[in-house]
């Protein structure tokens, strides 16, 4: 994939860099393996905003994909590549030799006409799903589960992938792009490859507009507000807000530690790198 640029006939389009969609399926989606999807503007099922500034945004259908890959030792074929509006990684529509068709998430490399296949039996080839104990050490892998047979959790986003860097009794040891490394049990499935669509983190949104378009509004600083409405208000002039940066509930919004989890601490062997301030 490559990215598009466009002449600078206005000021959005001088500074919008897209990712171009060029070979993938310029159709609808296959539509058994469709559902809608209600936007819930940020809301929870009480009706209170838990996620603020969401809300509006293009309709479009959910893809029904498989993260689980389940159907084994038998061969599909790609038939097309397509776009998801849901996940920043493009997707693929897979048909069975039984004429069962699944999507499942489109590694790089992977062209229309490709055959995947899924369990133990499969070769190590990019698209193919097996468990980790079946494939090499310094693979990168994708979409990988966390406990065996809960579908894939890991490394789902375009461009993204681990690799597993070794076996430590019934359990492989993976190493997150994040520095993070942690052992996941062996029978766990995961896919080869890296995901499609890595241009996703050089695209430049360009203008107001196309931000509204993703569902996403507006954000008004906490510093111009006024104290009632937010930690960081108030004040005389411009300020820095006076204090270090919080949410409006008052919760740290940096450097916070918020993973409360302490019964899989213990397959967690390194933690990830921190990030330079």
């Amino acid at each position: 994939m490559a990215l598009k640029t466009f002449k600078p006939y206005t000021k959005s389009t001088r500074g919008t860099i897209l990712a171009s969609r060029e070979g993938l399926w310029k159709g609808k989606p296959y539509k058994p393996l469709t559902s809608a999807n209600y936007s819930s503007k940020g809301r929870n099922n009480y009706g209170r905003i838990t996620s603020r500034n969401h809300g509006g945004g293009h309709k479009h259908k959910y893809r029904k994909i498989d993260f689980y890959r389940k159907k084994n030792d038998m061969k599909a074929i790609v038939e097309r590549i397509e776009y998801d509006p849901n996940r920043s990684c493009h997707i693929m529509l897979v048909k069975f030799e039984d004429s069962q068709k699944f999507y499942y998430l489109a590694p790089q490399k992977i062209k229309v006409g490709d055959h995947v296949q899924n369990g133990s039996s499969s070769e190590i080839k990019i698209g193919n799903c097996l468990p980790l104990q079946d494939i090499p050490v310094g693979i990168d892998i994708h979409n990988v589960e966390i406990q065996p047979g809960a579908g894939g959790k890991i490394a789902r986003a375009a461009g993204s992938s681990v690799t597993i860097s070794g076996i430590d009794g019934n359990y492989s040891i993976i190493k997150m792009t994040s520095g993070e490394v942690r052992k996941i049990d062996s029978r766990a499935l995961a896919t080869i490859g890296v995901l499609s669509n890595p241009d996703q983190k050089n695209i430049k949104i360009g203008k107001a507009g196309r931000s509204r378009w993703l569902g996403r509004r507006p954000h008004t600083r906490g510093v111009v507000k006024n104290p009632v409405d937010h930690p960081h208000g108030g004040g005389e002039g411009k300020s820095a807000g006076g204090r270090h940066p919080v949410s409006p509930t008052g919760q740290s919004a940096k450097g916070l530690k918020t993973r409360d989890n302490k019964r899989t601490d213990k397959f967690i062997i390194r933690r990830r790198k921190k990030k330079r301030a």
